[in-house]
């Protein structure tokens, strides 16, 4: 496992984690980026709120990304199937 000493937006981060270091860079950049999209100066709300509102934005990112892979997964199968079954159906009309 790989450690991991990051600072993002102000904070510093320590943590180990199986990935890689590019991916972890992607990802700090990722929510930077989101943060900074949210923010801005003279908005009267907090930091904490800022950084709920952009885990609640990476969440619904993930589960509609997660939804849909498991659609496509499906769909896959199903295709899978059927060209199995023509396959099927070929190999017996040979014989």
């Amino acid at each position: 496992m790989r450690s991991f000493n990051l600072k993002i937006l102000g904070t510093e981060v320590s943590f180990k984690s199986e990935t890689d270091h590019d991916t972890v860079e992607r990802a700090k950049i990722l929510v930077e980026d989101r943060y900074n999209a949210l923010y801005s100066p003279g908005m009267p709300i907090s930091k904490e709120k800022l950084l709920t509102f952009l885990v609640l934005g990476l969440a619904d990112d993930y589960l509609q990304t997660s939804d849909k892979l498991a659609a496509l997964e499906a769909r896959l199968e199903r295709l899978t199937t059927r060209v199995e079954g023509c396959a099927d159906t070929d190999a017996a009309s040979q014989e």
